[in-house]
């Protein structure tokens, strides 16, 4: 009896999908739910699961193709079927059977996330809501396992979306008893994650996310090997031994035999990793990506112990001054990110994001920047001499971008172009001030939001930005403070730029960049209006605004307000002095 797999409906208004990457070839022996191939839409990137156990007896669309939900992608047989089966994708016609009847009853789709089983009745865990507009969720990591026990509001697993990463918490104290949504896996809100109930109940629960049933031993190991070998010639990957200043150990008998994807068996192969040696950290002990490049690292670091080990020791006189490092003089070699160099990755979702949403605001609106230099030396002398009274009172550090955001903000209820957004030839004028703040982080930039900035004092602003900057880095933001802003401030200053060009963040109007505060020497008036030159503390504002609506002069005039702000630095009745 053949299965057909087809094109799955990724979501309400999605129609249509691209065959990215096939896993497997004609020929291979599949498990139920075992990856076959990478799909893509406009919202999502996703493997789809194989929906019976048998051999691929055809490919019908190739990679790169497009087709609509529910087209026939695959044919998966009986062994006995492959002999006579075409090696390459076909014209997506059914193949003449006896069994056409049975395969046309089969479901339209393939549902990669299976149903509750009925021995493992509890609470459910479902695909929380992170965001009014969003409707989907991707598992990006399990914290805990079938049998673990947990309490209420134990973080249970990770999610991202477009707009954030963060953990679930457990809805109710108990045993896990199912995990139904692997890693990596994209699933609509709502959609049911897991089931925890009684201790009673984990002897009898399922302990993989898939009910796939184990393949016989010998099986196994011709599936084992036929997964390990590349669907087209390359040359071989040096193995983890060659790296390592020893010769690594035979694996155990006891060595983990957990189910490896195609993609984490090519990563393997292209770093140089032997599996048998890696120790899963996913779900029932999968071996995950971040376990070969962990594993990869790891004999990177040996092998370059073992390097310094072999090298002679410089000797060392047995007294007088100590030796330098370096000759004087010499250049400092700039640090190199060993994780990064000679790889090459597939983008992560947020980084997609930020990429496309840039290119989209280049190609929206016109947009030129405009720089005027700030000397803030009294906002640095009052800062310096509050902040450790500031500290105490207030629970928190008292930066300098408060006092740039307020100035700013005060800026926008004068000049109320630059706190607008365009949806088409309409315009908007902001009665409120929500002020995006550019957070950079581990997974790419993030913009929290101050609501209400205008509303706000220095100890108010203070607050409100280190919590949100140091939630924001930490994955506990929540995403509707990632939405919503106005007008949006990037202090690129703080990794030492003078100034950039930002973009604009749409459908906002303009941007303002921090650039670096400095020490210059500069021209000034003394007390007695005689020009002297001094030593400054000063830094360049630079305004990104769309020119559709926002002219050279109104930037400009907006920028004039700001400046004269920070220079007045009449900040003291805020903080207290």
């Amino acid at each position: 009896m053949s299965e057909s797999v087809k094109m799955p409906a990724l979501g309400e208004s999605v129609t249509e999908g691209t065959v990215s990457s096939w896993l497997k070839a004609v020929g291979d022996t599949v498990e139920v739910d075992e990856p076959l191939l990478e799909v893509a839409t406009d919202k999502v990137d996703t493997e789809v699961p194989s929906p019976a156990a048998g051999v691929i007896l055809e490919i019908l669309v190739p990679e790169d193709e497009t087709v609509e939900v529910g087209t026939v992608l695959a044919i998966i047989g009986d062994p006995a079927q492959a002999d006579s089966a075409p090696t390459e994708p076909a014209p997506a016609e059914q193949p003449a059977s006896t069994e056409q009847p049975a395969q046309d009853s089969a479901p339209a789709a393939p549902e990669p996330t299976p149903a509750p089983s009925a021995e493992a009745s509890g609470t459910q865990v479902a695909m929380p809501a992170l965001g009014e507009s969003v409707t989907e969720g991707t598992v990006s990591s399990w914290l805990k396992a079938v049998g673990d026990t947990v309490e209420v509001d134990e973080p249970l697993l990770e999610v991202a979306t477009d707009k954030v990463d963060t953990e679930v918490p457990s809805p109710a104290a108990g045993v896990i008893l199912e995990i139904l949504v692997p890693e990596d896996e994209t699933v609509e809100v709502g959609t049911v994650l897991a089931i925890i109930g009684d201790p009673a109940q984990a002897d009898s629960a399922p302990t993989e996310p898939a009910p796939a049933e184990q393949p016989a031993p010998a099986a196994q190991d011709a599936q084992d090997a036929q997964d390990s070998a590349p669907a087209t010639p390359e040359p071989a990957a040096a193995p983890a031994a060659a790296l390592a200043p020893e010769p690594a150990a035979a694996p155990s008998a006891g060595a983990s035999t957990a189910y490896v994807t195609p993609i984490v068996r090519k990563l393997a192969r292209d770093r140089g990793v032997d599996l048998s040696t890696v120790t899963g950290t996913g779900v029932g002990g999968r071996i995950r990506k971040q376990d070969v490049e962990a594993a990869a690292e790891a004999a990177r670091k040996a092998a370059e112990a073992a390097r310094a080990a072999a090298a002679p020791a410089p000797e060392t006189p047995a007294a007088g001054p100590s030796v330098p490092a370096a000759p004087a003089g010499a250049a400092a070699k700039p640090a190199v990110d060993t994780e990064l160099r000679g790889k090459t990755e597939k983008m992560s979702r947020l980084r997609q994001v930020i990429s496309e949403r840039m290119v989209d605001s280049l190609q929206t609106s016109a947009q030129l920047t405009t720089v005027v230099e700030v000397d803030v030396t009294r906002v640095a002398a009052l800062r310096a001499r509050a902040k450790d009274a500031f500290l105490a009172a207030n629970g928190t550090k008292l930066t300098f971008l408060p006092f740039f955001v307020q100035a700013a903000t005060e800026a926008l209820k004068a000049h109320p172009k630059v706190n607008a957004s365009i949806d088409g030839k309409q315009v908007t004028y902001h009665d409120v001030e929500h002020v995006g703040i550019a957070v950079d982080t581990p997974r790419g930039l993030l913009v929290p939001v101050v609501k209400n900035a205008g509303d706000l004092n220095i100890p108010g602003l203070a607050k409100r930005i280190n919590d949100l900057a140091a939630r924001t880095r930490d994955n506990k933001v929540n995403p509707d403070e990632l939405s919503g802003s106005t007008f949006t401030i990037t202090n690129t200053g703080s990794g030492g730029a003078l100034f950039d060009t930002p973009i604009i963040n749409q459908p906002e109007v303009a941007i303002l960049g921090l650039g670096a505060i400095t020490r210059q020497p500069r021209i000034i008036k003394d007390a007695d209006g005689a020009e002297v030159i001094a030593i400054r503390s000063v830094c360049y504002l630079a305004l990104s605004y769309d020119h559709r609506l926002v002219d050279g002069a109104d930037a400009a005039r907006y920028l004039a307000t700001v400046k004269k702000r920070l220079e007045d630095a009449d900040f003291a009745g805020e903080l207290g002095l």
